[in-house]
């Protein structure tokens, strides 16, 4: 079985599959079809993501064991949508310099976040109207953004084989607000702010692939390594941290250095044709979040004297701002055709494991099942537009607290029940061969 050329697939699996909600941080998926595509190619695209994230007030929840949860008044309460709607734009340019080497420019926003929780859900009388993620006037809201541009050489010894290896420029930057109860209120961690300033650093990449064109086959793989940043924060708070635990950590208006090391990852990608203008089309993609935390200076100083006040001095290695117990692995399998010399769709169904239990108050839901339409307009053979539409289908969650590291504190932390929860991912892409 053959088809009319190996374009044919290469075209249906450029169809955007809007992989913007996913694990942890994950946002672009990091693909390198672009890069794999014949001859010399451009494209670019931008992705946009709806998504509906409420929860309730964990039943019997108290930020104190002295307090009752019928007298603070929260337990069972509705939380609003937290999820902001954002949108990342991705660009990359192939060029085919000789038979044998190929050169590329890709660029992409890999990692992000952006959550804001509601001033307006409940607050508690008992707590002077603050309530779980807000103190009555701001509320817990947190922002990451990163940036990457790969700079890539490829190598083609056959018509069947590519190696390709590479640079990877990356910057990060984000912004952290907690407020309400979730984080012991105001006297506490429920007035921290920081300010992560911009950083820049480097790491690499490294693939290959391999392909049939008589059968429209393609496997690659790619590995990315992570990519340490050291960054300025400027911390402040409310209040000093520690009040209440007895030990006061001063940091209004103090910069610190931290360290934030963005995940290693691997991408499986694999294609191959079904019968004659059809293509059925695979990737996984693992990424490794269990070694990933955010630890700021006066954060964590803060977090070891309320460990030790916690554990009457038996832990004091205090917890993180955000961290992850597992690592994240997701699969896409789909199928694409194409109808006339002008049009092509495909359809495709996702899974995302997540990135374990428990789940940080940033990103309360775990893992996901979606499923995906695409379609695509040639008006000429060397250029198209493509667009895309994704429904996700989040996994219920319940949310913690940092301090759930804490021996003996982990039923403490939980402090919320997200579930039914959804999102609308939407995709549009413009490619151009010359």
């Amino acid at each position: 079985m053959k088809l009319k050329a190996l374009s044919t697939a290469m075209i249906l699996a450029t169809v955007p599959m809007t992989g913007a909600f996913a694990a942890a941080m994950d946002r672009s998926g990091q693909s390198m079809a672009a890069f794999l595509q014949p001859g010399n190619y451009f494209e670019a695209g931008i992705s946009v993501l709806d998504a509906s994230v409420s929860g309730k007030v964990k039943n019997g929840y108290t930020p104190s064991p002295s307090v009752p949860a019928s007298i603070v008044g929260l337990q069972n309460t509705n939380l609003s949508d937290m999820a902001d709607d954002y949108y990342f734009p991705a660009a990359a340019l192939k060029l085919q310099l000789t038979d044998q080497f190929s050169f590329g420019l890709i660029y992409d926003q890999p990692f992000g976040a952006d959550v804001t929780y509601s001033t307006g859900d409940t607050g508690s009388a008992a707590l002077r109207g603050a309530g779980l993620f807000h103190d009555g006037n701001e509320s817990t809201s947190a922002e990451v953004d990163t940036q990457n541009i790969s700079v890539i050489l490829g190598f083609q010894p056959t018509e069947n084989w590519n190696f390709y290896g590479g640079g990877v420029y990356q910057t990060v930057k984000g912004n952290v607000q907690l407020r309400g109860y979730a984080y012991s209120g105001t006297n506490n961690f429920g007035g921290y702010n920081a300010n992560i300033g911009e950083d820049s650093a480097v790491g690499w990449l490294a693939g290959f692939a391999y392909q049939i064109p008589e059968i429209a086959l393609k496997a690659s793989v790619t590995y990315r390594s992570e990519i340490k940043h050291e960054l300025t924060v400027d911390e402040s708070s409310i209040a000093a941290l520690g009040t209440n635990p007895g030990t006061v950590i001063n940091m209004n208006n103090g910069l610190g250095e931290t360290e934030i090391t963005t995940p290693q990852s691997i991408n499986l990608d694999l294609q191959t044709g079904i019968m004659a203008n059809t293509v059925a089309f695979a990737n996984v993609r693992w990424v490794n979040w269990k070694d990933f935390s955010i630890r700021p200076y006066a954060f964590g100083k803060g977090a070891e004297a309320a460990s030790t006040a916690l554990t009457g001095g038996a832990y004091t290695k205090g917890f993180n701002l955000l961290d992850y117990s597992d690592d994240q692995i997701s699969a896409t399998v789909g199928v694409g055709r194409k109808f006339s010399e002008q049009w092509a769709g495909n359809v495709s169904v996702g899974y995302d494991t997540g990135a374990g239990n428990p789940v940080s108050t940033f990103g309360p839901t775990e893992g996901y099942w979606n499923v995906g339409l695409g379609l695509q307009f040639s008006p000429a053979p060397n250029y198209f537009i493509a667009g895309g539409v994704k429904y996700f289908m989040l996994g219920d969650a319940t949310a913690h607290s940092g301090s759930y590291s804490v021996p003996g504190n982990a039923q403490n932390a939980q402090v919320a029940e997200f579930e039914d929860n959804d999102a609308w991912a939407y995709g549009l892409k413009i490619g151009y061969r010359f």
